[in-house]
């Protein structure tokens, strides 16, 4: 039984975070593997950044983004594995109101960036095949540049609004948060507040950074797919199916995990439902990522290649 510690009588000072739905004797087991899970995500991660920055050949828009992507999924784990990992190797579920509020900020932020940054993609992938012979002259290096500030600015600005909107909470019914990380809907659910508008902004806002993006990669594989279709050519079919393989994975385990979580019906406990999901979309699809990228490309495996027989003729 948790109790509540206030400053006043108005607000918590800390919040308890339950963490996974697993038993304790399991904890040391668990946390091995989301240890190793999580080093995965960012040693895997880190090397495409590498890889962008030191083959030249892979400086293209597809791999700008892939770069942004990489660091994007960094963070994103970062957010909430190491502080999960703490707690289950230290037995200390406890989190400031400061820390809780901050983790809800990047975690919006991040999830954000990650949804917008798989369309620019699946768009670079349309003009790349519908638009083969305008794609230089369209995917300018100075769009890119424009796209991914936008991004950051759109991803910024929702969760910004989304965390301002939650700070005026100010009465909670509890500070047990069944979850391992402060996932803005359980904190809702804590709330004894008026939580209407906050609801309200979820659903408009995740609309705007979360279906509408869907939406939009959607309609571009669409054109891809007609694209395709048009194409007397096996080997050109196969080189646009080999083109779009990888993205096509990542937009799959992403938002697969998403539709797990809000259309598919549980019969099990929806918290328990609900913390599963987000390990699938925050820690093990960052972590797949890499791996989809590297044994799918052609490319990259060869800018592997690349920069090991340099390190190998160098020594």
């Amino acid at each position: 039984m948790t109790c509540l510690r206030r400053d006043n009588d108005s607000t918590v000072s800390e919040f308890i975070l339950l963490g996974l739905p697993i038993w304790a004797e399991d904890q040391a087991v668990y946390s091995a593997l989301f240890l190793a899970m999580y080093l995965t995500t960012v040693l895997g991660n880190l090397l495409i950044i590498l890889l962008f920055r030191l083959d030249s050949h892979l400086h293209t828009p597809m791999y700008f983004f892939l770069s942004h992507l990489a660091f994007t999924d960094i963070s994103f784990s970062s957010v909430t594995a190491p502080k999960m990992l703490m707690n289950m190797l230290t037995h200390r579920q406890s989190i400031s109101y400061a820390g809780c509020i901050s983790q809800v900020y990047f975690y919006m932020f991040f999830a954000a960036l990650d949804s917008i940054l798989l369309t620019y993609m699946a768009y670079d992938r349309y003009v790349a095949i519908c638009h083969p012979l305008h794609y230089t002259s369209i995917m300018s290096q100075s769009l890119c540049v424009l796209l991914v500030v936008v991004s950051w600015a759109l991803s910024s600005g929702n969760a910004l609004v989304h965390t301002l909107l939650l700070t005026r909470l100010s009465h909670f019914k509890s500070n047990a948060i069944p979850h391992y990380f402060c996932d803005i809907s359980a904190l809702l659910k804590l709330s004894s507040s008026d939580t209407t508008i906050n609801e309200m902004v979820i659903l408009l806002l995740g609309m705007v950074v979360i279906n509408l993006p869907f939406i939009c990669i959607l309609v571009s594989y669409g054109r891809i797919g007609v694209t395709i279709l048009r194409t007397p050519s096996i080997k050109g079919v196969c080189k646009a199916l080999s083109t779009c393989g990888s993205h096509l994975s990542v937009v799959s385990l992403y938002y697969g995990a998403i539709i797990g979580l809000y259309f598919v019906p549980s019969s099990n406990n929806t918290n328990d439902k609900d913390v599963i999901v987000a390990v699938m979309y925050s820690l093990v699809t960052p972590m797949l990522n890499p791996f989809i990228y590297s044994l799918r490309n052609r490319d990259m495996k060869g800018a592997l290649r690349n920069i090991l027989s340099r390190r190998l003729c160098s020594q």
